[in-house]
């Protein structure tokens, strides 16, 4: 049986999918894994009263898996992994933070309007380091050869970066970064994340009101 999964509608475009790192963290999981599921694209701007009813927090995304309707993304990752275990996808701990500051920084320099107020340097200190993990290890992706939890979370998040800011700051990942911009290309060359990605014109309308609220 199909396992169900609710993720966010595109703003403006209830029929397609959002731009949601998190919801599309999930469907990344289920292609790699070739789990069949059935995607609710739920309009957070107007939820559905049966969406509230198993989700009163009303947060996407939100799995059923054995019957039971499961929030959060880490969770759901990981009981992916323990109940579809091929491949197995979990990172291992040395190599599961990397990377894991660049959305919060990309979000700060996307929405400052004070072109000296560090937020540039911030996003790329922390792009530079993830440069100096691809460097020191072989690649493509951040544990070697193989696509591991870790990956599957900054896909998203690295998509919105390139399609926000080169939208909005016309800002793209300098070319002295090669390795992480060969880490974007293997990323979204990959048959899940070609399945799973957000148009980009809905990425840019799910941004704007973050950019000029």
């Amino acid at each position: 049986m199909a396992l169900e999964v609710c993720v966010k509608a595109a703003v403006g475009a209830p029929d397609a999918l959002g731009d949601c790192p998190f919801s599309q963290r999930v469907l990344l999981t289920l292609e790699e894994k070739k789990q069949p599921y059935k995607m609710h694209l739920i309009n957070l701007s107007n939820k559905p009263q049966w969406f509230l009813d198993i989700n009163p927090q009303g947060k996407v995304p939100v799995l059923k898996i054995d019957n039971k309707w499961v929030p959060d993304s880490d969770i759901i990752v990981s009981i992916l992994d323990d109940k579809y275990p091929n491949p197995f996808l979990k990172t291992p701990p040395p190599f599961a933070s990397v990377g894991s500051n660049i959305f919060s920084t990309f979000v700060s320099f996307l929405k400052s309007k004070d072109s000296n107020d560090g937020t540039e340097k911030a996003l790329l200190d922390e792009l530079e380091a993830l440069e100096t993990h691809l460097k020191s290890h072989d690649g493509p992706f951040i544990t070697g050869e193989r696509v591991t939890a870790v990956d599957l979370s900054l896909a998203p998040k690295l998509h919105y970066l390139e399609v926000a800011l080169g939208h909005f700051k016309s800002w793209s990942v300098p070319g002295s970064l090669p390795h992480v911009n060969g880490y974007m290309k293997a990323l979204f060359s990959l048959d899940s994340f070609e399945k799973t990605k957000t148009e980009e014109k809905y990425v840019i309308a799910g941004w704007a009101p973050k950019v000029n609220p």
